[in-house]
């Protein structure tokens, strides 16, 4: 039988500014309690499939980092090794971000809203490089140079800056015969499922990925994927991926 590699995603748990329904993007935010729920029940959901990872990568935002440590520390895996990188962060919402999502519909319209979360290649409006929501602020990345730093991105901006990190480092880990989890956010994550599973700039656009479920995918040595599916009771999956996409209304 040939080899079979194994690759968990793993979107946060709720954060606070999920359960208000307001842009997050690279504002560094906490988990609600609910989401430090979800987090322990991913750890339970794994621990049950018997999946024992070997590494974890996540963003450099600690709603992502808190996430990890409460899941792998449930599976009494706390001790294994962490990688964090900028490139696995959530998409930047540039002058969204702060704003509640159902009062930004109301000021610009649905439509234009829904143009700005969910199409493909269209971003929100930038910040300034003054405004305290540009990275250029944030200690965590005055190493990058400025043109890395983004004031607004769309979700093909984050496909551009993950794929990288997706091949020089994560890739090496699964060849490596390494079991690898990455929690990050909503758009890093569609942005690496669009890859993996070859979804078109259009139908990307209707994908969502609930908080706190574990999406498992199974892979050839070649890294073609034999299988992807979430972990946990269907129904509630589901209704739980409708309501990310009704957020912005």
């Amino acid at each position: 039988m040939s080899e079979i590699y194994t690759l968990v995603l793993l979107r946060h748990g709720q954060s606070v500014w999920n359960l208000e329904n307001v842009f997050t993007g690279w504002t560094d935010v906490p988990l609600s309690e609910r989401g430090e729920e979800e987090a322990v029940a991913a750890g339970h959901l794994l621990a049950q499939e018997d999946i024992m990872f070997d590494v974890v990568h996540t963003s450099l935002l600690s709603r992502a980092i808190v996430t990890a440590n409460l899941a792998l520390d449930t599976m009494g895996l706390g001790w294994i090794p962490v990688t964090r990188h900028w490139r696995l962060n959530e998409r930047h919402y540039g002058a969204l971000q702060g704003l509640n999502k159902k009062e930004t519909s109301e000021e610009y319209g649905l439509d234009q809203v829904k143009v700005w979360r969910r199409s493909y290649g269209t971003p929100p409006p930038p910040v300034a490089t003054t405004d305290e929501r540009h990275p250029s602020h944030d200690p965590r990345y005055r190493s990058l140079a400025p043109e890395l730093l983004p004031a607004t991105e769309c979700l093909a901006d984050v496909v551009a800056r993950m794929l990288p990190y997706w091949y020089d480092a994560i890739v090496p880990d699964l060849m490596d015969r390494k079991t690898v989890l990455v929690v990050a956010h909503g758009n890093s994550l569609r942005a690496l499922a669009k890859h993996l599973d070859g979804t078109s700039d259009e139908d990307i656009t209707r994908l969502n990925i609930p908080t706190g479920v574990p999406l498992v995918y199974r892979f050839h040595a070649n890294l073609e994927v034999i299988t992807r599916s979430y972990l946990g009771d269907p129904a509630v999956i589901e209704a739980a991926a409708v309501s990310v996409a009704r957020q912005g209304g």
